[in-house]
């Protein structure tokens, strides 16, 4: 099932946002550290928040979405657990 996420690093508390068809196997290679550097010398990592898509290029569009927010106030209430209302109506 398509997914967007949001992930927490152990270690500095930073953020990484993804979108896969393959939950499971995306997060078990973020934690062993294949991918890109980003989430290499960051993890590891927990999950933070999920939101299930119809398909992968909806769950694409959202996370370019929500990574544009990254850092700022709307970011801090998705994470917090604040559904958005533009995500409301999203196609997931």
């Amino acid at each position: 099932m398509p997914i967007v996420y949001i992930l927490r690093s152990l270690k500095n508390k930073k953020h990484y946002i993804g979108s896969t068809d393959n939950f499971t196997n995306r997060f078990k290679a973020h934690n062993n550290g294949y991918g890109g550097l980003y989430t290499k010398i960051n993890g590891p990592w927990e999950p933070l928040y999920y939101l299930s898509c119809k398909t992968i290029k909806d769950a694409r569009l959202i996370e370019k979405k929500v990574k544009s927010y990254k850092g700022g106030n709307a970011f801090k209430r998705i994470i917090n657990g604040e559904v958005p209302e533009w995500l409301k109506g999203a196609p997931c």
